[in-house]
């Protein structure tokens, strides 16, 4: 009998295809080893006559192209007029971490223009936000990558291709981080605070490294208002994050019996583990006023509810006015 191919880890990556493009795969050392064409001449020639200063000329690694690292004035700076509009969410939360780290690490991508009816110089398809969030800060200058082609402006957008992190994603990034500065200093989490975002993310990083199914997103908003920074070093609080996420995971466990029986007596919703988990809330109804409830309180109250709860008496119009699913992304 042929032997079963053992089946893939949940959670576990998928193996990816290779793609077409090949690199011409350029050495650290070949970055800046020849000299620029006069085209790329003419540019540096052009950044400098605008007011700006070059800060190097190099070739990328992977096709070799070339590219410009200059700091422009900023004022000489403004996004394409055919990308998305700006988000006021996202363009404040940049400025906020600028101003709090001191620092402006990520330069724009931009492309020179000619025109005769402006001094806007220079366009970026990819930068609006940090662009944005420097202006408001008051910076007179901001570096940025320019590309020599202008023809890039429009074929840079197929490369501004990501996405804001999905719930998963941003908690393994920040346990992953944790784990690391554990091992660093006996800093405490709160130190971490701008870094890890908010204490939830750690707790349900470590549900992920368990399980990269869990279903986080039902318990995010709950542990938004209940998941503190714990106030020990890291490599102490760690262990006590450890038992955090083992009732957390205890508590979906008790939930997905409920769901599986739910489903047995033949509702079918898709948002069967939201509507479970909005029932045995504690923070759902809670007065704005009264006294904010602990991770442990919260917990305890959520495990005893889930006990209790009787699936008899649901009935479909009670999944109804339950409402879609839980966010997943923040």
């Amino acid at each position: 009998m042929a032997e079963r191919k053992s089946r893939k880890k949940p959670g576990a990556p998928r193996q990816r295809r290779k793609l077409a493009g090949k690199s011409i795969a350029l050495g650290a050392s070949d970055l800046i080893g020849a000299a620029a064409p006069e085209e790329v001449k003419e540019l540096q020639r052009a950044i400098e006559k605008d007011g700006g200063t070059v800060l190097t000329t190099y070739r990328e690694p992977f096709g070799g192209q070339w590219l410009v690292s200059a700091a422009l004035p900023i004022e000489r700076v403004e996004p394409t007029p055919y990308q998305r509009n700006l988000s006021d969410t996202h363009a404040r939360k940049l400025e906020g971490v600028i101003a709090k780290l001191g620092r402006f690490l990520d330069p724009i991508i931009v492309v020179r223009k000619e025109s005769k009816d402006s001094d806007i110089r220079y366009w970026t398809p990819n930068g609006m936000h940090r662009l944005s969030a420097m202006k408001t800060l008051g910076a007179k200058s901001i570096v940025a990558i320019v590309v020599p082609e202008t023809t890039a402006a429009y074929q840079i957008l197929a490369l501004n291709t990501e996405k804001a992190h999905n719930l998963r994603e941003r908690a393994l990034e920040v346990i992953k981080m944790y784990q690391e500065l554990a091992t660093f200093d006996g800093a405490t989490e709160d130190t971490y605070a701008l870094e890890f975002e908010e204490a939830a993310l750690i707790t349900l990083g470590l549900c992920y490294l368990e399980n990269g199914r869990f279903s986080g997103g039902a318990y995010h908003p709950i542990l938004r208002r209940s998941d503190a920074f714990i106030k020990k070093p890291l490599k102490a609080a760690l262990a006590s994050r450890e038992q955090r996420a083992k009732t957390l995971m205890d508590l979906d466990g008790k939930v997905i019996e409920k769901v599986e029986a739910l489903k047995a007596k033949g509702l079918t919703s898709p948002y069967l583990k939201s509507f479970v988990v909005a029932r045995i809330n504690p923070l759902r109804f809670r007065p704005k006023d009264a006294a904010p409830l602990d991770f442990d309180e919260v917990m305890d109250r959520m495990i005893k509810a889930v006990e209790k709860m009787n699936v008899e008496k649901v009935k479909v119009e009670d999944l109804a006015k339950s409402g879609g699913a839980a966010e997943e992304t923040a």
